[in-house]
């Protein structure tokens, strides 16, 4: 239903923007004289041509809004050379890296989602929290400008592999557009809308957004995407500069695919996924129709039923001023903006996957009997559990059911710019100050249930009754907590963090020759309380109590999980690091340029530190202050081309990384290095009414250190291929234009252990445009044209016994169409 709604998908040369974006020390005028798709602005100091700059950048433009058929924003950034977007979670959750940086957990940990230059959230990586979720492409966007390593250590913090920056539009494009769009093969229907344009000579306005409604590309049996977002900007341009106004409502509920189970013959090395009977892995989730409340306590320990259809439900209400002025001859520029940001994540976990008699016997004894507890056949006995759903599974469920009660983030950068004549050369000087502040208030309100494993959102929760008739189970719930986790992870955060850092450049131009060195130091602090008997020291997690108010306690009654409140453990450290980055570029041809650069960046760690060894749950002191920051250095070295419709771009590079982190799903603490090189390709050729765009990326990732499982070390990093690429080709005759948007990888591995492999794979999606009018534009787009299966990640480390893997794949075949209507 996002085919066509997604307004960017080639990977081209960075273009010069018509909005004030992150990094820009010239005033708007300036910018927008420059010559198209050659000015970097993005993590830069100044916006200058892409040949002259010393860094690696791509752009992703609107004008090829309609040519693919992403269905989340994630699915936009796997079409940045470099980038690995795990984009098989829905509207958001995604996990993504570049450049071969690890991802041991969940989110964007190394690179920093942004829009219109300041972050979405301070860490990408807040778990059940992840920027992404709190995004959403409409027509408001312009373009994505991508910045990989480079810069983006020094003029962003906690991005030190590199930035994404969504840019919205201004109005300086009179008009707008109405658009209406249908998933022909799945439940999704959507309308777009915007306009901007000049309100007076000095003034100019933009509004639009979108609101959605539908199953989505999976079969859960309910609505599982619905809601809508409005953004507005107003700018008043005076001379020297500009002010600008803009606010963004967000309220949107979104489907979070969490692994489901496959069936996986032949070896680790050479395995062999298939769909279960009754359960497609690409067309299914384990969500259904049957299941949508969970019945749990809040944080505050009182009773409460929470919906589960909310799924990944972001609420967004953000204000910002954004202005430039010239001062002395000095450009300044100064970004503030307060979001508002709450909501929840609910989906169902996995825990365990087998056959429905050996659970029943395993968690009821010898004799136990399964009955349905939800559903049409809700009461009636399952009298051949080997014959269940053609298929004689259950699953033990987790329910990660989170409450977002704040997120909310407050940032403001201020930089000033200046252009000095020096001798035969300009240098361009920069200083700036950072500051934001980053609240993560969120109650971790898991269960643990029993659930069959049918497809068509049709599965149902199922009861254990023990060989003496007693309910092992209540209603499917087989305890009010994470029961299969060890009953862990009832958990509260009530933390925030400063974030504070100056920072500065200096940028010498001399004929072909560019020389540039930034630094930044951050320094900041985390404090507030954690709860959860997690933390150990004799706190309660698990008590008895009457959860349906019936007066009798049942077996699950039993198993009730409960926050500590009256235990908190305080958190009170602080942090302080310096990032640096210094390149050369060496433009030999009009056409043709070389670069080189080494840097240095960090990443500050948030909540992923929690609840582990490096926080002491007296004092709220780090154990170590290593712990606090995670150092990245890089090196880079490429080679630049652009001519005649031709652009090439080939950079070489080497990361050292540190990772300190937690894994959710898997409850695993980890603590190691990492060692990744590598050669990136991106480019592009336009002859006649023939274009094509793509990219590929080659690493060698490796596992260098380990102090908490030395027996990783040597091994490749999980999920990392050796391989990525995509590539756009398009034919335009006429008013019609076909092509397809082709992404691919090389296999990976599951797990870090190295043994199960996850298969690679290559997914085509299609487009084909008529321009019945100027002005009236229909879309036919298809997502994973071919109906291919691609798994993005996978629990088990091993094929088990009864060869079943909790796995995520990227979603099955969908089409669309959509109607695009434009004044």
């Amino acid at each position: 239903m996002f085919a066509g709604l997604i307004p960017l998908i080639a990977c081209t040369p960075a273009h010069a923007q018509t909005v004030a974006t992150p990094d820009k020390a010239a005033d708007e005028s300036a910018t927008r004289q420059k010559p198209p798709a050659d000015i970097v602005v993005t993590a830069v100091a100044r916006g200058r041509d892409r040949l002259d700059s010393a860094i690696s950048t791509s752009s992703l433009r609107e004008n090829d809004i309609l040519k693919a058929a992403p269905r989340s924003t994630a699915e936009i950034f796997r079409n940045v050379p470099g980038i690995r977007a795990e984009s098989s979670g829905g509207d958001g959750n995604a996990n993504i890296s570049i450049r071969g940086l690890p991802i041991a957990s969940g989110g964007a940990k190394f690179l920093q989602l942004q829009e219109d230059g300041l972050p979405v959230l301070e860490f990408g990586d807040i778990t059940f929290g992840n920027a992404d979720i709190f995004l959403r492409s409409d027509l408001n966007l312009s373009s994505v400008e991508a910045i990989r390593g480079g810069s983006a250590s020094t003029f962003s913090s906690n991005s030190p592999g590199g930035v994404l920056n969504l840019i919205s539009k201004t109005g300086e494009r009179e008009g707008g557009a109405i658009q209406l769009g249908a998933g022909l093969d799945y439940e999704e229907y959507r309308v777009d809308a915007d306009v901007g344009g000049k309100i007076d000579s000095t003034t100019r306005f933009h509004v639009g957004g979108f609101y959605r409604q539908g199953e989505g590309p999976r079969r859960i049996g309910y609505d599982g995407n619905r809601g809508g977002q409005f953004k507005a900007n107003l700018t008043k341009s005076f001379t020297g500069g500009y002010v600008r106004l803009y606010a963004k409502y967000l309220d949107d509920r979104a489907v979070g695919y969490l692994p489901n189970p496959v069936r996986v013959t032949g070896t680790d090395a050479d395995p062999k996924y298939r769909s279960l009977p009754n359960f497609s892995i690409t067309d299914d989730a384990l969500l259904t129709r049957n299941f949508t409340t969970n019945v749990t306590l809040d944080g505050r320990n009182n009773p409460v039923q929470r919906d589960l259809r909310d799924g990944q439900h972001p609420v967004v209400k953000a204000f910002g001023v954004e202005g430039q002025i010239d001062l002395a001859g000095w450009t300044v520029t100064n970004r503030f903006r307060y979001a508002d940001i709450s909501g929840g994540f609910s989906s169902l976990f996995p825990s365990n996957v087998a056959a429905a008699g050996e659970i029943a016997t395993a968690l009821g004894g010898a004799g136990a009997t399964l009955r349905y507890a939800s559903g049409p056949s809700a009461g009636q006995a399952i009298a051949n559990p080997a014959a269940l759903n053609g298929n004689g599974l259950l699953a033990q469920i987790v329910v990660f059911d989170v409450k977002l009660n704040s997120l909310d983030n407050i940032t403001n950068d201020l930089r000033a710019s200046r252009v000095f004549r020096v001798g035969e050369g300009d240098l361009t000087t920069t200083a700036g100050f950072y500051k934001s502040r980053q609240t993560i208030d969120s109650d971790w309100l898991w269960t643990s249930t029993l659930l069959d494993v049918r497809g068509g959102g049709r599965a149902a929760l199922v009861d254990i009754v023990s060989a003496a008739g007693t309910p092992v189970t209540q209603n499917g719930f087989y305890g009010y907590g994470a029961s299969y986790f060890g009953d862990c992870c009832r958990r509260s955060y009530r933390v925030d963090y400063d974030v504070n850092a100056p920072f500065g450049s200096l940028n010498y131009k001399i004929g072909r020759v560019a020389l540039g060195a930034s630094v930044r130091y951050d320094f900041g602090d985390a404090s507030g309380a954690i709860f959860g008997s997690d933390l150990g020291g004799g706190r309660t997690g698990v008590v008895t109590r009457d959860m349906n108010g019936d007066g009798v306690i049942s077996a699950a009654e039993r198993r009730v999980a409960v926050m500590p409140l009256g235990s908190p453990a305080p958190v009170d450290y602080g942090w302080n690091y310096l990032s640096y980055s210094a390149g050369i570029n060496f433009r030999i041809a009009e056409p043709f340029a070389v670069f080189a650069r080494y840097s240095r960046g960090g990443r500050a760690n948030a909540d992923r530190l929690l609840f582990g060894p490096a926080v002491s749950t007296v004092d709220g002191s780090l154990r170590s202050k290593a712990a606090a920051v995670d150092f990245v250095r890089q090196a880079e070295a490429g080679a630049k081309y652009r001519h005649n419709g031709l652009v090439v771009n080939v950079t070489g590079f080497w990361a050292r990384t540190e990772e300190q982190n937690y894994e959710a799903t898997r409850q695993v603490f980890i603590d190691r290095a990492y060692r990744a090189y590598g050669v990136e390709l991106d480019g592009g050729y336009s002859v006649g009414p023939f274009g094509i765009t793509g990219g590929a990326t080659w690493t060698d990732a490796t596992i260098v250190s380990d102090a908490l499982n030395p027996g990783v070390v040597g091994n490749t990093p999980r999920r990392q291929a050796r391989l990525i690429f995509q590539a756009t080709p398009q034919v335009e005759l006429g008013r019609i234009t076909v092509g397809a948007n082709v992404i691919g990888t090389t296999s990976s591995y599951a797990q870090d252990s190295n043994q199960l492999k996850l298969p690679g794979y290559t997914v085509a999606n299609g487009f084909l445009q008529f321009r019945a009018t100027d002005r009236l534009l229909v879309s036919l787009n298809a997502n994973n044209l071919f109906d291919v299966q691609g798994f993005t990640e996978a629990e088990d480390a091993v094929i088990p016994a009864n060869g079943i893997v909790r796995a995520r794949s990227i979603n099955g075949r969908t089409t669309s169409v959509t109607l695009r209507a434009m004044f």
